[in-house]
């Protein structure tokens, strides 16, 4: 908590407040989405001023920065009146926590948080739900796009009449933004989360894709990434009663409308939250996580409404199964401290689905008015329910045996310091040691053509592993993997993972040679090195006879001889970051 509560909220907590809706502003901002419209920001946080001001149980806190210069606020909901959250997960509350606007386009969460954070503490949804659970509301967490309004951008989206933009103030879509963290906003929301560590995160989005009946669409955290007894818990119990709740809240809802080609007939798939996105990062730390998204095509307060009813639905959930919930995330902490086998990346296996009841509208194609091609088009006056294939079964493709330790370097200190956001505990070396470790070398990889996010990034990533021995500084860090944090600590430096920092482009500078040679001076050293080992002679050879375009380049062979030898520099292509395999008593200090 960087900023703290002023002085001036910590006195009006103290107020008996006024009935809220007496307050003109609120009341216009509460009742905007009907009208089909979204406040803005500031409209949004005076709103949750207002409503802290006027009950004793919302405290409205001030973290950190954004890029846009302004501090992110969360408004907590807790009976207990108390702002500590050592305090209050001592008290063995759930915790959720609601963030709104990472799309600043997207706002049905923004409204739909308003009104239900009101109707929470005026007790129009019962206050009975607050004897186990704590609420956390990022009232917008896209400050720079909710800033940056418009009517135009959303351009597949009924209403609202104005919004945000996708993009934040340094143009950074910040829900891909979670385990790189250039952004402040990113760095500002670890601090929150590690701070409040909640149980429930949901997400909420506004979707494309195709037309169809639903008004929301659920994508959760992946049963098969998360730990597995959450994720059975969430196949076999909690998923089925949202799914079912929701629908008899007059809500139509089900899975995301992930196509395995361009409509749903012919099936869909569970969306892959890889760490990049928001529920693919909370994961990693076994918080269960829920994006909704409220169909596009909806009436603006037809969407709101969705998201308000799922808000609630999963504050009854988590009340009435709180003590569940809390178990199974506490074995699965533990657990992950004594783990020992990761999954790296995924793949849907296509040949596994489940029959899902979906209600759709019949697509068909016609002449377009603009190209005379065929375009595509759904029929809402031909709707249907038929049982189409769910395949969200997803397989470990490449998987890692966890290591001891880590050894970072000092020199790295971005990577040192988001270890740090993250809450990871680390230790540093007290001496200078020459240590046995396991080195990667990157062997291959291939790179998106375009910048994605402001990096170029690395996938497909091959690496070969080497015993070696290396001369470790006093200072250099040392990361065991005994924590809880050991999932996160796999997906950000194992370099295979698919959003590791190696992938985003934290190592490119070893991809590149520093030291080279003129072919006319290495020829003569080139000819005596192969004299003096004739097992390199021989493969020299077979290589030359194996790749006719290597045995037509002489620099290529120079090259090839030039690698095998001392004169080449050991740290081309390794990754820095080493693997301390076997137990091993190191002289090291807390940070």
């Amino acid at each position: 908590m960087t900023s703290g509560i002023s002085n001036k909220l910590q006195r009006a907590f103290l107020i008996a407040g006024c009935i809220l809706s007496a307050s003109p502003l609120f009341s216009q901002v509460e009742q905007a989405f009907q009208e089909n419209k979204s406040p803005t920001y500031e409209e949004t946080i005076t709103a949750y001023r207002k409503l802290a001001e006027a009950h004793p149980m919302a405290f409205l806190i001030e973290y950190g920065t954004t890029d846009a210069g302004i501090p992110l606020h969360m408004l907590l909901i807790t009976k207990d009146q108390d702002v500590d959250p050592v305090s209050l997960r001592k008290r063995d509350k759930r915790i959720i926590l609601i963030n709104n606007a990472i799309h600043a386009g997207e706002p049905c969460g923004v409204d739909a948080s308003i009104k239900f954070a009101q109707d929470l503490l005026n007790k129009k949804i019962s206050s009975a739900y607050l004897d186990n659970v704590i609420i956390c509301i990022i009232p917008g967490y896209n400050i720079g796009g909710m800033q940056n309004r418009n009517s135009t951008t959303r351009v597949n989206q009924d209403g609202p009449q104005e919004y945000g933009f996708r993009g934040n103030a340094r143009n950074f879509d910040l829900n891909r933004d979670f385990i790189k963290a250039d952004s402040k906003n990113a760095r500002t929301f670890a601090e929150i989360y590690h701070t409040w560590r909640p149980d429930i995160f949901v997400d909420t989005h506004t979707t494309n894709g195709a037309d169809y009946p639903y008004t929301m669409t659920l994508i959760p955290t992946h049963p098969d990434k998360i730990h597995p007894l959450i994720g059975t818990y969430m196949r076999e119990t909690m998923l089925p009663e949202l799914y079912k709740s929701m629908n008899a809240a007059g809500v139509l809802t089900t899975p995301y409308v992930n196509s395995i080609r361009q409509t749903p007939d012919d099936g869909i798939a569970g969306f892959l939250d890889s760490p990049r996105y928001s529920t693919g990062y909370t994961s990693l730390f076994n918080t269960i996580g829920f994006i909704t998204e409220a169909h596009m095509l909806k009436p603006y307060n037809e969407r709101v409404m969705a998201t308000y009813t799922f808000l609630v639905n999963i504050l009854k959930f988590t009340s009435e199964n709180g003590q569940r919930i809390g178990k199974v995330r506490g074995i699965a902490a533990q657990e992950d401290r004594e783990r020992k086998d990761f999954a790296l990346s995924w793949k849907l296996d296509s040949t596994r689905s489940t029959p899902l009841m979906f209600k759709g509208y019949t697509a068909g194609y016609k002449p377009s008015d603009v190209t005379g091609k065929d375009r595509l088009y759904y029929d809402r006056e031909q709707p249907y329910e038929k049982a189409i294939p769910f395949y969200d079964t997803y397989r470990p493709a490449d998987k890692v045996t966890a290591p001891v330790a880590y050894i970072i370097p000092q020199a790295w200190k971005e990577v040192i310091d988001l270890l740090k956001a993250n809450k990871v505990t680390i230790q540093k070396l007290t001496q200078d040691m020459n240590i046995p470790v396991s080195a990667y070398y990157v062997e291959d990889y291939q790179t998106v053509e375009t910048p994605f996010e402001g990096h170029y990034l690395h996938y497909n990533i091959k690496t070969r592993t080497e015993a070696q021995r290396i001369d470790f500084k006093k200072d250099d860090y040392v990361v065991y993997l005994n924590q809880s944090k050991n999932r996160f600590l796999i997906e950000v430096l194992e370099p295979r993972a698919t959003d590791s920092y190696f992938a985003w482009n934290f190592f490119d500078v070893i991809l590149a040679q520093k030291e080279h040679f003129s072919p006319y001076v290495f020829e003569d050293l080139a000819a005596k090195y192969l004299a003096e080992h004739p097992d390199i002679k021989q493969q020299l050879d077979l290589k030359k006879l194996e790749d006719d375009a290597f045995a037509e380049s002489p620099y290529q062979q120079l090259l090839w001889v030039y690698r095998q030898t001392p004169h080449y520099e050991a740290a081309h292509l390794r990754y820095p970051i080493f693997r301390l395999d076997k137990e091993t008593t190191l002289p090291v200090k807390y940070e």
